[in-house]
């Protein structure tokens, strides 16, 4: 395979493990895909270095928080010692509301932003783009209404996923990136200029 080959195949191996060691609790390996000093993770419900995210993701699988991710289609551009790669993916979270099981579905892409350190591709920064979601109650025969007030305290691409991370507990991030809108051009013209840097 070419040098482009062989980057396109790690990197794509790189977001495979990301969500493959992060949901299954495997801390260690997950902790050697981010750039040791530059690591750095945005999400609805976490803002904070790579080293902060692990800890913070490790004390959740412990006390039952359920969140899994599968992937989709992928693509990477790739300049020298850095890239940025684009990933479909979903976001799967069960919780209770209000004493009723559900499951919200956040359709996106992870945005990464990736850089070439002593050898190996690391992720500098990860980015979800929140395109679509929804709530359903596991069990068909229980019902459950929302708070209209507080659902559309959130933009449309997050707005269910960041109803049961607030009920839950935690503080989730107005404004991050969707489909369309400031937030996602802003975000591609870091990705840009980050590849402009290299």
């Amino acid at each position: 395979m070419s040098q482009s080959d062989n980057d396109r195949h790690e990197i794509r191996q790189l977001v495979e493990n990301w969500a493959l060691w992060r949901d299954a609790g495997d801390w260690d390996r997950f902790a050697t895909l981010w750039h040791p000093r530059d690591g750095w993770m945005n999400a609805t419900w976490f803002q904070g270095s790579a080293t902060d995210f692990i800890k913070a993701s490790r004390e959740g699988f412990e006390n039952g928080v359920s969140i899994l991710h599968f992937l989709g289609g992928h693509t990477a551009d790739i300049v020298g010692d850095r890239a940025v790669a684009q990933t479909k993916m979903t976001i799967n979270q069960r919780a209770s509301i209000n004493g009723v099981e559900v499951d919200v579905v956040c359709t996106g892409r992870f945005y990464d932003f990736l850089a070439r350190h002593q050898g190996r591709w690391t992720l500098v920064r990860r980015q979800p783009v929140y395109e679509q979601d929804r709530l359903d109650v596991v069990d068909p025969a229980a019902s459950l209404t929302l708070d209209p007030h507080l659902l559309n305290r959130f933009p449309t691409g997050y707005r269910h996923l960041a109803y049961l991370q607030t009920k839950a507990g935690f503080t989730v991030k107005q404004g991050l990136p969707g489909l369309t809108g400031t937030a996602v051009e802003q975000l591609y013209a870091e990705g840009k200029q980050w590849l402009t840097q290299a």
